[in-house]
């Protein structure tokens, strides 16, 4: 039985590939989720819209996500730091699911990011075609059918 209240949830994306943020825009359009897509390009700009500061001040604008699928080989701040900020003991969104879709499928950094707390490592196949049938079974299982944290106002 699906949860309705994962029909309306806002969708973090923390991608630095152009091409890879028009594959997550596509999927959601065809899994047609009207879920609110918010992309951001660098680890920095992550940590910023998650503490809700400078241009992600507006929470109308910039809600709290229930969801962050997240690259880790990025500008300004990986993935992996982002991640051992927003799982810190005393971190209020600690509880968001994290998906890693990275191109490494280096042993060493699928298990940092498990260690770190992220709930899944997806490796980004090098197809296109492949690419986006990836996002779109992300977007469904976690978009759909996933009960998501209930989380406080930050």
């Amino acid at each position: 039985m699906q949860n309705s209240s994962n029909h309306s949830f806002t969708v973090l994306l923390v991608e630095d590939d152009l091409n890879d943020i028009f594959l997550v825009k596509r999927a959601f359009k065809k899994a047609q989720i009207a879920n609110p897509l918010q992309v951001v390009t660098d680890g920095e700009k992550a940590i910023q819209y998650l503490e809700g500061v400078g241009e992600y001040a507006d929470r109308r604008l910039h809600p709290i996500p229930k969801l962050i699928v997240m690259d880790i080989k990025m500008p300004v701040k990986t993935g992996f730091e982002v991640l051992e900020w927003l799982k810190g003991d005393s971190q209020p969104l600690r509880t968001i699911p994290i998906v890693i879709v990275s191109s490494s499928d280096d042993p060493h950094d699928v298990n940092r990011a498990y260690e770190l707390g992220a709930n899944a490592y997806m490796v980004k196949p090098m197809d296109f075609k492949e690419v986006e049938h990836l996002f779109q079974s992300i977007t469904h299982y976690w978009g759909l059918e996933c009960a998501k944290p209930e989380l406080e106002r930050a």
